[in-house]
């Protein structure tokens, strides 16, 4: 360790970076650095334009062929060397037919958006995604509504509640109204507690909910209803509440309880605080109600 430190040399360190660098004056590395923040910048959109699907799966495949073949010239492993330097050199034209799907969805994607929008292919996932499960959430809020099942669902938004999540059942699942009929189906193991969402996806179900001490809620209100007021009021989670007695549905947010809601209105309090861009000294709230 010592010698290495006595031979180091940060003017051989300078002369390996220029070779790749060209650092005549500043601007030449203003270039570089434009240069090479450009490229990575599309590899990062690339990955999340495959992440999640059979390409990511294609591509770990495709590491694994360029590390054995690398391996394999280490080693003098001629065979396995030529075979797999052959399908290498196939591979542009492999590529294009194994992800020709993803390319399809990346073109398509890439038309259908705006200039300033050119690269947040993320955002207008999430948003689609969110507007989803917005739907799903009012469908299956509706129907227990008319059956007179009870249910509370919790949305999750900047503040993390991730010690609710591990109270309760883990199940990270997509949104659907099936899914969230089945669980509060009374009689049923996950039917008591609280759904908890996370972006597009059920984190877990059964969770324990910290109940509202505020001592002026009227009388009517059950155990449903103070938990999804006492979450609310510790984080900015967004809760709906269905009531088993009387079918009605209520909203809850930053501590404040709004009821009586019919699927138009809870789909406007839904889009209104998941989907609206929040504003600074703003508060994102569908009406401003005192609990009594």
């Amino acid at each position: 360790m010592i010698d290495f430190l006595r031979n180091f040399n940060i003017d051989d360190i300078a002369n390996f970076f220029a070779n790749y660098i060209p650092y005549q004056s500043p601007i030449d590395m203003f270039k570089a650095l434009v240069d090479i923040g450009i490229v990575s910048y599309i590899i990062y959109k690339l990955i999340q334009l495959v992440r999640e699907t059979r390409a990511w799966q294609l591509l770990k495949g495709i590491l694994v062929i360029l590390i054995v073949a690398k391996l394999s010239e280490l080693l003098e492993l001629r065979t396995i060397a030529y075979i797999l330097n052959k399908t290498i050199e196939l591979a542009g034209f492999a590529l294009i037919v194994l992800f020709q799907p993803e390319l399809r969805r990346g073109l398509e994607q890439i038309g259908r958006s705006k200039f300033r929008d050119f690269f947040n292919f993320e955002e207008q996932d999430n948003t689609i995604q969110t507007t989803v499960a917005i739907e799903e959430i009012i469908k299956a809020v509706s129907e227990m509504s008319k059956t007179l099942t009870g249910a509370l669902i919790v949305i999750e938004k900047e503040t993390k509640i991730g010690e609710i999540i591990n109270t309760g059942v883990q199940l990270e699942s997509n949104v659907s109204s099936e899914l969230l009929l089945n669980i509060f189906t009374p009689n049923t193991p996950l039917h008591d507690g609280a759904v908890i969402i996370r972006g597009s996806k059920i984190k877990a179900a059964a969770c324990f909910l910290p109940l509202t001490d505020n001592p002026n809620l009227s009388k009517e209100l059950g155990t449903r209803h103070r938990a999804a007021l006492g979450i609310t009021e510790v984080s900015d989670s967004i809760a709906v509440i269905v009531s088993e007695e009387t079918g009605k549905i209520s909203f809850a947010l930053n501590g404040g309880l709004t009821r009586n809601l019919t699927a138009d209105t809870l789909r406007k309090a839904l889009n209104k605080n998941l989907l609206e861009k929040s504003t600074p000294n703003k508060k994102l709230t569908l009406w401003k109600v005192k609990v009594k």
